[in-house]
């Protein structure tokens, strides 16, 4: 450790001895302002500019290229110096292109600071776009610009950072030099963008509800407590965005939704984060069923968007996103996959004990979705829309018109993952405030969405037209469609541990 340690200082000491002989130059080596420079990939797609002449010399035929000037800006990833020349990678968001530098070619001053570079720093150059003798495009550079001296080293170039939590915890190295990391997260943006699109597109409204709550309402989950001072009341960090989102819809608002962070007090998994992003959306006049046809439209979208065809590879498996989606109910589930009457209290209880879950105390319905969650969830491959749920675990839900006991709900899986959550939403008042009060048996509070809003019940006093309401988490989205094998890949800054020291 100690021999690391002092590996890292003399590379440090090394890096600051060329910064002080830039500064002794006259040249500020965290740079200026720098004007008009092209993306990377703009220049590449200038090649076709090149133009190529032959010449013999010598009874040897020589080929030489001209090409248009061009000015970029970016990070050294790789240098290559022979002698009097000097072979850059830079890289910018967009693209790698390669630079030359030749004594002779730039001049002594700009040769005297060429002999301050290091891998990790940004430059700028002027140049003239062509060839190699290989063929390789190259910007020949005749104006050589430093903008920022990086003091650390970067990480090796074929190992890169190995350690999954370092890679989170350095973003900005993970991002400056991970092999796709950056495009994972471009494309993260595509997708949030065509998210908007679609639901802009379809007739609703952004909005920005409140991120703190006084009642942790709209999910079953622990949340984030904390304190205002100046108003003397405890609050929370909102677990949803749906209870705000509906009084929207009593007030006129017809189709809204939000692209919110939500705060869960729980545990973190490659599937779980505690600050994660929901997209909510709701419909005046709508049901469960135009949430259906709504998700596979922004999933699609999305697809289209990022420029993916419909069968998305994820790890060793595919996914087939080509609509229509498989819709299945709740209880043929459970009958297929735990082999059970649903319907049959006893069958229920006799199952969960026999899958070894706690019985004691606890309503049928609860025992009939922990059973499914052993059970049914891993074995879904989808994307499969389940539908039609027990509707005593459903509070914010309307029930079917001759199935009182079912709720028009969906859940929408993905290789054993749940990605969307949907609803008709109930808006009877009286129904709502009853639910509210009731909490079923053998089901711990941060379980149950079952908890007392008396505002939000006098908002539907005041009538809520009928609706469909839905939920998709966009990590979990973003997961999926970029083949990532944890949130964490697609969050830019999860949440980790104090760092050792």
């Amino acid at each position: 450790m100690e021999d690391e340690n002092a590996a890292v200082h003399a590379i440090e000491a090394a890096r600051r001895q060329k910064m002080e002989k830039l500064i002794e130059m006259g040249i500020d080596p965290f740079g200026h302002r720098f004007d008009n420079q092209q993306a990377i990939a703009d220049v590449r797609a200038l090649e076709g500019e090149i133009t190529e002449e032959t010449t013999t010399e010598k009874g040897r035929e020589q080929k030489t290229y001209s090409g248009p000037k061009v000015r970029v800006a970016g990070r050294i990833v790789l240098m290559r110096p022979t002698g009097k020349l000097i072979f850059i990678n830079l890289i910018d968001r967009t693209g790698t292109i390669q630079l030359f530098l030749g004594q002779a070619q730039v001049g002594e001053r700009n040769w005297e600071i060429a002999q301050c570079l290091d891998l990790g720093d940004i430059i700028g150059v002027d140049g003239e776009l062509k060839k190699t003798k290989t063929g390789e495009l190259t910007i020949f550079v005749e104006e050589l610009h430093f903008l920022t001296k990086t003091l650390e080293a970067p990480p090796e170039k074929h190992k890169g950072i190995t350690d999954p939590e370092l890679r989170q915890r350095m973003r900005y190295v993970d991002l400056a030099y991970g092999e796709g990391v950056l495009d994972r997260f471009v494309q993260r943006t595509q997708i949030v963008r065509s998210i908007r699109d679609t639901l802009v597109g379809e007739g609703y409204y952004e909005i920005e509800g409140p991120t703190l709550h006084t009642i942790a309402g709209g999910a079953a989950a622990r949340p984030f407590e904390t304190f205002h001072n100046a108003l003397g009341m405890p609050l929370v960090m909102r677990i949803a965005l749906e209870l705000h989102l509906k009084r929207l819809l009593v007030g006129g608002m017809e189709r809204v939704f939000e692209l919110g962070r939500v705060y869960r007090n729980e545990g973190i998994s490659p599937r779980h984060n505690p600050e994660f992003t929901m997209l909510e959306v709701y419909q005046a006049f709508g049901n469960y069923e135009t949430m259906m046809e709504l998700t596979q439209n922004i999933i699609v979208n999305a697809l289209d968007a990022i420029g993916s065809g419909y069968k998305v590879p994820f790890g060793d498996k595919e996914i087939d996103f080509t609509p229509p989606f498989e819709r299945r109910a709740y209880r043929d589930l459970l009958a297929e996959h735990a082999g059970i009457d649903p319907a049959n209290d006893d069958e229920v209880i006799a199952c969960a004990k026999k899958l070894k879950l706690d019985t004691e105390g606890k309503h049928p319905d609860v025992l009939r979705n922990e059973i499914f969650e052993e059970t049914v969830e891993d074995k879904l491959v989808g994307p499969i829309f389940v539908i039609d749920y027990p509707a005593s675990i459903c509070p914010l839900t309307k029930r079917k018109k001759d199935q009182p006991e079912i709720a028009e709900r969906f859940e929408l899986f993905i290789h054993g993952m749940e990605l969307a959550n949907a609803y008709t939403e109930l808006n009877d008042p009286d129904l709502q405030e009853k639910l509210f009060r009731t909490q079923l048996e053998g089901m711990a509070e941060e379980d149950s969405m079952a908890r007392m809003d008396t505002d939000f019940v006098r908002a539907l006093r005041n009538g809520m037209p009928p609706a469909g309401g839905l939920g998709i988490g966009i990590d979990r989205l973003v997961m999926l469609l970029t083949n990532s094998s944890t949130i964490r890949e697609v969050i830019l800054f999860p949440l980790l541990r104090h760092e050792a020291t």
